[in-house]
């Protein structure tokens, strides 16, 4: 079993770019694979995950060069040129690939089923299939989990959807599949979610209206291919903004990280419980992803209330928030975020189980938990296989009494490879290991 190592730090500082945006780094591989024409991808994340969605589209007949780690380049093959894969596709642990997958592939004229790995195996996939099926897919789920079944040869047509919870990751499904639909597709949101497919297919020549909470789609018949530049992930340098904001002494600059407003609710989370950081944005052309620097200062946490209208703006980076709430003044209480049970992990559960073994009171409750801030203990915590829960424990870790173990880490790799040694660049003492026995 892999582990994650944490003891307690001092100063963070230094000037780090983090890894590529996964979510933008999903979608620029699956547009640009369906696009007429050649598609540049600098900043890719070549994270598990990622890797994972651009194999997809190989053996779909998608022609990939890579140069370096970061510089992708597709061979698009237009919106009716995929190939029948020879086999299923394999997921691994993304959701966000299996989800926005299953919308594309809707349209396609062949069958193809999709897997993943146990975690995977385990999350609700029907949120994706009914809204499919309204639109004419043929598409099976395992007792609404994976392995998918998309049959081919359906006859699309655009509905009218109303999303029950908000979900970038179903609103970007039924876009996908509204390419290949007939007439127009309209999706109503009740939060504001992460925009970044609109934004994406707007880039490669597909008008997409927004007037509100409402997004509405009629298919051009075309995309046609464009360079796409992946900012740093926010929701990888969370961790870092944290761990700074933690810190002792010192400052850290983060570099060319996306600024995206549907995605900064983290970081007005951040500053309600008192954090000191600056944001600087760069100039980027009309339509662009946000991106900027964000200079963090050691900071005296204050619990807060977190509103519930932010929760969908910050969803994918509570795990951090439980951890700071930990680390901070008084009581935190975290409400409308049930959706964090079906995440990688019940990231409620996980997290509360892990504060308690450090020493921290939690109450969980069915939608978030009320978490007193107090002194975080040494011990051990399981991760339960979720790379956010475990990056958060580890950099929480850095103002913990003691060391900390974090188990079941493998996972980090999937959105933050190399997060143990650019955490050891800016001054946390984060290692990896390959055991758990507890005296290394």
């Amino acid at each position: 079993m892999k582990c994650l190592l944490a003891r307690p730090s001092g100063r963070i500082d230094g000037s780090i770019r983090v890894p590529g945006d996964k979510s933008i780094s999903h979608r620029a591989i699956m547009l640009g694979a369906i696009a007429s024409g050649t598609t540049r991808i600098s900043g890719f994340l070549p994270g598990e995950d990622c890797l994972a969605t651009l194999a997809a589209m190989q053996a779909m007949g998608v022609q990939v060069e890579r140069g370096g780690q970061t510089d992708v380049t597709l061979a698009g093959v237009g919106l009716r040129g995929l190939r029948p894969p020879a086999g299923p596709l394999d997921m691994g642990n993304s959701g966000t690939a299996m989800r926005l997958l299953t919308g594309l592939l809707a349209g396609q004229s062949f069958e193809t089923t999709l897997v993943g790995d146990a975690s995977l195996s385990k999350r609700p996939m029907e949120r994706v299939a009914q809204p499919l099926r309204e639109m004419g897919a043929g598409i099976e789920t395992q007792s609404g989990r994976p392995p998918l079944r998309i049959r081919g040869g359906s006859a699309l047509h655009g509905i009218d959807y109303a999303l029950p919870v908000a979900s970038a990751q179903v609103k970007s499904a039924v876009l996908l599949a509204g390419l290949y639909a007939s007439g127009t597709t309209t999706v109503r949101e009740p939060a504001v979610t992460r925009d970044h497919t609109e934004r994406m297919l707007a880039a490669f020549g597909q008008a997409v209206r927004r007037d509100g909470p409402v997004v509405t789609l009629e298919p051009a018949g075309r995309l046609q291919a464009a360079p796409v530049d992946v900012p740093g992930d926010l929701s990888s340098a969370t961790f870092l903004i944290l761990a700074a904001a933690l810190a002792r002494d010192g400052a850290l600059a983060i570099e060319h990280v996306g600024l995206n407003p549907t995605r900064t609710g983290i970081l007005e989370i951040f500053r309600l419980m008192g954090m000191d950081f600056t944001v600087e944005a760069q100039d980027v052309p009309p339509g662009a992803e946000p991106v900027g620097r964000i200079t963090v200062r050691p900071s005296q946490l204050r619990g807060a209330v977190i509103p519930p209208s932010l929760v969908p703006l910050a969803i994918d980076e509570f795990p951090a928030v439980f951890v700071a709430a930990a680390l901070a003044d008084g009581e935190t209480v975290i409400s409308g975020a049930e959706e964090l049970r079906h995440k990688e992990s019940d990231r409620i559960a996980v997290m509360a189980t892990g504060l308690r073994a450090l020493g921290i009171a939690v109450t969980e409750t069915a939608d978030g938990a009320r978490i007193q801030g107090g002194p975080l203990g040494g011990g051990e915590v399981d991760s339960a296989g979720d790379h956010r829960i475990a990056m958060s424990f580890a950099v929480g870790a850095s103002r913990a009494r003691g060391r900390v173990r974090i188990l079941d880490t493998a996972n980090v790799a999937t959105s933050f490879p190399g997060f143990a040694a650019l955490a050891q660049r800016v001054g946390l003492q984060i290692e990896e290991t390959g055991s758990s026995d507890p005296h290394r």
